[in-house]
């Protein structure tokens, strides 16, 4: 076992030069028979990893060949030439690669990986707002159900949903599940949102008494929030973006210190890329985010582990307003 721990160390020894800043040498040399082994399976079973930016740096840096926001990887998930797909991320994206890529096995490994969001609206309640609202299109967010996705007109991320809202040509609009999405989205637009009642578990924990906190502590430190935070959060922060906009911001603007409103690993991710930032971290994490491991992406390319199916008379529907979306 040591001679072969050794040899995965000294194989992967190259992908650490790129996260040595955020992952010490001796969680490195425990990561790295699991890193070494997923890059011979993925080679072997002509595999793909798609990773969110949620996933921690080993994930993110180490296996992952697509990594990015939901939008991207929606978008991504059709272009892959591989035969399986292993989500590393949460159960609904793993449901969108498989609307997406219906052809292909589609793997997620821990079922346990869900979404406070997905869980705040059944296609049900989408049936009930539009008795309610007769007429009104229906934009929801991807961090749904495939059933609700096929209950609903278009769909949309964070980072393109106020394009999704206006192209849709009416007064009025439901935007579901995530009410503060819809309202921040509300304020940048003349349409008027319907909004419902599902927060993220994540988001929904940052104040606006948090932002003043670290602008006293740190007063040259620029805040990014995520629109799924509260509205008075945004208000308070100097920019609000998807995951995507927020590290293309980062990038491009350069600031010298800088904290993002979001789920804990984006951080250390962003951070891997700019070396001379200082990044300071209110840790919020996503413990659905965090069910996906090393040991399970292992698990799930060695054992087939957990195929995503959807059935077809949903996945017909739900693929439509995906793809309207995409189409965008």
């Amino acid at each position: 076992m040591a001679d072969l721990s050794t040899a995965a160390l000294a194989r992967v020894s190259p992908l650490y030069d790129r996260v040595r800043r955020v992952i010490p040498p001796p969680e490195w040399a425990v990561f790295a028979e699991d890193v070494d082994a997923i890059l011979a399976l993925k080679r072997e079973r002509n595999a793909v990893v798609l990773a969110h930016n949620y996933q921690t740096p080993e994930i993110f840096h180490g296996v992952a060949d697509i990594v990015g926001d939901s939008l991207l990887l929606a978008r991504e998930a059709t272009k892959v030439d591989a035969d399986i797909i292993v989500l590393a991320g949460v159960h609904f994206m793993a449901e969108t690669a498989k609307l997406l890529n219906p052809e292909k096995t589609v793997l997620i490994p821990d079922l346990g990986a869900g979404c406070s969001l997905a869980e705040s609206i059944t296609a049900e309640d989408v049936q009930l707002m539009r008795q309610r609202y007769p007429g009104v299109p229906v934009v929801t967010y991807v961090n749904t159900s495939a059933a609700v996705k096929a209950a609903s007109d278009i769909c949309c991320t964070s980072g393109n949903a106020l394009k999704v809202v206006e192209s849709l040509g009416a007064e009025r609009v439901i935007m579901l599940p995530d009410e503060y999405l819809a309202q921040n989205i509300a304020s940048q637009t003349n349409v008027k949102i319907i909004a419902w009642k599902g927060h993220c578990e994540v988001h929904e924990l940052f104040t606006a008494s948090d932002v003043r906190q670290l602008r006293e502590n740190h007063p040259d430190v620029t805040i990014l929030a995520h629109p799924e935070c509260p509205p008075e959060v945004v208000a308070e922060a100097d920019f609000s973006g998807s995951t995507a906009a927020m590290s293309d911001f980062v990038g491009k603007q350069r600031p010298p210190r800088v904290v993002l409103l979001t789920e804990c690993s984006m951080s250390d991710n962003v951070a891997v890329l700019h070396p001379d930032i200082e990044f300071i971290r209110p840790c919020n994490l996503c413990p659905h985010m965090k069910r996906i491991t090393l040991k399970n992406i292992r698990d799930a390319l060695e054992a087939g582990r957990h195929e995503v199916t959807i059935d077809p008379a949903i996945a017909a529907p739900a693929r439509r307003a995906v793809e309207r979306m995409l189409a965008l």
